[in-house]
């Protein structure tokens, strides 16, 4: 299941601070610099006596892809076709249909309208099926997700033409939607998770993300929230400035939440202000080996300054800071600038002296020294030991520490569970599911509280899963199974649901089965251990 017009995750290690500066400007101060004479005979000379024709401009590219390579792991080139759908999920917008949607038997299938969206306005529904666009048959082998992209995304005020199947009825529907911009959400889920207790999933830091997170608070402040979750597991980062404004929620007036600075940057300090809507009420922050960047700023403000808890497992260790500069073909350069520091003086970017390769295994070596399941086995030497506001002990030096280590279960990720993912069991399952079963399903679960409550993933809804991995040459293995049934009917339930309400339906679900959020739940629950952070 996609979302039109998500970029790759790569782009999301950008901490970016937008400014402009026009390449000539560097042409002429750097003019006499003797390796860029080099490169620059070294490139007239390939195109003069090569035996081939050449590319100049992929030459040009890879040679700057190479050259950014060397100097660390976040500094990165994006071309001009790859920026706009790189910027997207920053900006917090795409310009298209407005539709969730999946591959289902070489079938575009709607998911969800995007609320708000033109295809919502237009009274496109879940599961319907386009067949058609701009007259041409869009069923079959060749349509893929790229596809779909390609043909129903495009500029705002631009019209496209879709037939679409619908259950039920005997001919095709004709649609004409005129595209819009359409909101890439950075919150997955909000929701009272337990009595007084609050629970947001913030899957990314964009433009928009600031706004998404006070309208959250302010949602479950009405509903009784006294204390709050923050779920922060996953999130690669994103913009800075949402970071600061979101830390900034949780502080008092004048703290300092982040500071950067680098070789040919001045040292700059970022300040909370009176502006804050949950200064009161414990806090605990989730995150795990993936979070990183803005959520590592968000996680390091909020312990230095002794606001709350941190509860998983040691962050990513991205303490770089990326600024984009433009090339004169409207590709970009993103390029590390500064390094950023916690309000206790951590750095917190983890090693990349190795390489870019074996920096990026380092999930890997963290799971073969026991990292992951034992706490232990994180050795940092004491020159990395830096105090909290209340002189508790931190560390920096790769990652955030959490205050409360949670062992990552790896349990149910059997061989089998791979495979089932590998393989793409599930969604189309769930999917063509929900489709033949869509009203039975309404009518016997007007709501979501009772389809939780009562709705049970049966045998005959199982054997139609088995049947799909059979299809799929999966062997059964009864153990593998017993260790992993729970997690896979969870999920099974949880996208049904999702596909009957929406994805904060999924995260109820699936969080009832998540110890991580079960540890978390106990620890806001905890008095005494928020009692430890005012000493």
């Amino acid at each position: 299941m996609k979302i039109l017009d998500i970029a790759n995750r790569k782009y999301f290690f950008a901490l970016t601070i937008l400014i402009l500066i026009p390449l000539f400007t560097f042409s002429q101060r750097h003019s006499s610099n003797d390796g860029l004479r080099k490169l620059q005979v070294a490139l007239q000379i390939i195109n003069y006596a090569y035996v081939d024709s050449i590319k100049e401009k992929d030459l040009v590219e890879t040679a700057i892809v190479e050259m950014l390579k060397e100097l660390d792991p976040h500094s990165i080139y994006i071309s001009e076709k790859d920026l706009q759908r790189a910027n997207e999920p920053l900006q917090g917008n795409f310009e298209g249909i407005g539709i969730q949607f999946e591959i289902l038997k070489d079938t575009i299938t709607v998911v969800h309208p995007l609320t708000g969206g033109p295809s919502e306005k237009l009274g496109i529904i879940s599961g319907d099926k386009i067949v058609k666009i701009d007259e041409e048959d869009v069923v079959g082998k060749h349509v893929n997700n790229q596809f779909v992209l390609d043909h129903l995304r495009g500029k705002k005020g631009t019209k496209v033409k879709v037939a679409i199947y619908r259950r039920g009825k005997e001919d095709l529907l004709d649609y004409t939607i005129t595209r819009d911009k359409i909101p890439i959400n950075s919150i997955g889920a909000v929701y009272m998770i337990a009595p007084a207790v609050g629970y947001i999933n913030l899957n990314r830091f964009s433009l928009t993300t600031t706004k998404e997170f006070q309208d959250a608070v302010k949602k479950l402040k009405e509903e009784g929230m006294q204390d709050l979750i923050l779920d922060l597991r996953n999130n690669a980062g994103g913009y800075m400035a949402p970071a600061i404004e979101i830390s900034d929620e949780f502080l008092g007036l004048g703290k300092i939440i982040v500071y950067t600075e680098g070789m040919r940057s001045k040292r700059e300090n970022f300040y909370s202000t009176f502006k804050g809507n949950f200064e009161e009420g414990q806090v605990v922050i989730m995150i795990n080996q993936n979070s990183a960047s803005s959520s590592e700023i968000v996680a390091g403000a909020v312990q230095d300054w002794d606001r709350g808890l941190i509860v998983g497992r040691r962050s990513f260790g991205k303490g770089l800071v990326q600024r984009p500069y433009n090339l004169p073909d409207s590709s970009q350069i993103r390029l590390t600038t500064a390094r950023y520091h916690t309000p206790s003086g951590r750095y917190i970017q983890k090693p990349y002296k190795d390489g870019v390769e074996e920096y990026y295994k380092d999930f890997a070596n963290r799971y073969r020294r026991g990292e992951l399941v034992n706490a232990d086995s994180i050795k940092l030497p004491d020159s990395l030991k830096y105090q909290t506001a209340n002189g508790r002990t931190v560390y920096g030096g790769g990652g955030i520490m959490p205050d409360v280590f949670i062992p990552w279960d790896s349990t149910p990720l059997t061989d089998y569970y791979l495979d089932i993912r590998r393989h793409n069991i599930i969604n189309p399952l769930v999917g063509e599911y929900v489709d033949k079963n869509r009203k039975k399903l309404q009518k016997a679960y007007p709501d979501f509280i009772r389809f939780k409550e009562e709705f049970v993933v049966d045998e005959p809804l199982m054997e139609l899963f088995f049947d799909a991995a059979d299809a799929a040459e999966i062997d059964m293995d009864e153990e593998e199974f017993a260790a992993s049934g729970k997690l896979i009917k969870s999920q099974i339930k949880g996208l049904i649901a999702q596909k009957l309400w929406d994805i904060t339906s999924f995260y109820i679900i699936a969080n009832k089965l998540d110890p991580e959020v079960t540890r978390a739940v106990e620890i806001i629950q905890d008095d005494s251990l928020f009692k430890d952070l005012n000493r």
